[in-house]
């Protein structure tokens, strides 16, 4: 391709790209859908101070400033040294807009911070800020992780798996092209795909080298083998079976079935983002409640992982734990619970001739309107 040619195609996906980020904020402004209604929940409280650390991409930052925002919650950032300047100049635009917005609440909501000395003093503070979210490679993450006390939320790798079962139709074209989107749209992104399990039965009478032949073909550079297919596709080994390569490049295995790939990505996965393509019902039923991952797809690629896919607006990074927020975590994974009780005297002393009766009633919007009238029920 000309210097020329491949310029106008870089410009205009980076305008893409802008045009994507600033619909995810409009989104966001103007959800459609709002947080849940206290009425059928606890009352939703922001969850405190939150410390995101992110690297490089400065159109983090007016993502991560509107759900701060939005949430409620106070907010420090640090962003990668390579973008120091424009996180400057996003960051002064938001405080401007905070304080012509609500001057009452000034610009103080949220600080930008840009030594890495500072992030190290900062994560000391856990009596100050409530929650750290690191963006980033695994590296950042976990140092992160082990120089805290604060309680970190994210992951530290992106190992994405797809699996073309037995029962996916015996149409190589079509798994080529899930699993090319998979890895191709986006390859440094975390819910690229990584590695690919495939059923030795598909994989019989040539589709399984026609696969790979159709991979290289879409754009794939470097096709590795795990053990088996390294030997039955003439693949070259991989280096391991955890590799997140965050290029054009990935893993092919071949698994006798279904529970040995379920077993293989809870062997060597994640817990990002994993994708079953078939065309047997009980065969995706089985992958999607065996699979202990934060997301879980059929028949679908693994690059649907995201926030602003997932209808949040926006979000401020994937989350792989088990508690509190799991996968693409927006305004609602930065909100807490708080239980509020309106009384009018009631006492414990202990239980003695009480019967609890649980129903949702409406509360007065202040304390003192109706109280005990709600209490006694």
């Amino acid at each position: 391709m000309e210097g020329g040619e491949e310029e106008v195609c870089v410009c205009a996906r980076r305008e893409k790209e802008r045009d994507g980020r600033e619909r995810e904020t409009l989104d966001l402004i103007h959800p459609s859908h709002p947080p849940s209604s206290p009425s059928h929940s606890p009352s939703l409280h922001s969850a405190g101070v939150l410390l995101i650390i992110f690297e490089s991409r400065p159109d983090a930052l007016p993502q991560i400033a509107a759900l701060a925002i939005r949430s409620g919650n106070g907010l420090i950032l640090k962003g990668g040294k390579e973008a120091a300047r424009s996180c400057a100049a996003l960051h002064a635009v938001v405080c401007d807009a905070i304080s012509s917005v609500a001057p009452s609440v000034g610009p103080g909501l949220i600080s930008l911070v840009t030594s890495r000395a500072d992030v190290g003093e900062l994560l000391k503070l856990d009596d100050v800020i409530d929650l750290v979210i690191p963006r980033g490679g695994n590296a950042l993450v976990r140092a992160v992780s082990e120089a805290t006390r604060i309680p970190v939320l994210g992951h530290a790798d992106g190992v994405c798996h797809m699996f073309v079962d037995a029962g996916a139709a015996h149409d190589v074209p079509a798994a080529v092209r899930l699993i090319a989107d998979a890895k191709l749209d986006y390859p440094a992104a975390c819910n690229a795909v990584e590695t690919v399990l495939v059923s030795s039965a598909w994989a019989a009478g040539g589709r399984g080298e026609a696969l790979v032949a159709g991979l290289r073909a879409a754009g794939v550079e470097s096709v590795f083998g795990g053990p088996a297919a390294a030997a039955a596709l003439g693949l070259p080994p991989a280096a391991d079976l955890h590799t997140e390569y965050g290029c054009a490049a990935l893993t092919l295995e071949l698994v006798p079935d279904l529970p040995a790939a379920i077993h293989h990505i809870h062997e060597h996965g994640s817990g990002h983002t994993e994708a079953i393509i078939t065309a047997d019902p009980a065969a995706a039923a089985a992958f999607l409640n065996g699979v202990d991952s934060a997301c879980v797809f059929a028949n679908a690629s693994t690059r649907f992982a995201d926030g602003f896919r997932f209808g949040l607006g926006a979000e401020v990074g994937i989350s792989t734990a088990r508690i509190h927020a799991r996968g693409p975590v927006g305004v609602e994974g930065l909100l807490t619970a708080k239980w509020v009780m309106r009384g009018g005297g009631q006492v414990v002393a202990g239980d003695g001739g009480v019967t609890y009766t649980h129903r949702a009633l409406p509360l007065p919007a202040a304390a003192g309107e109706g109280g005990g009238a709600g209490a006694e029920e």
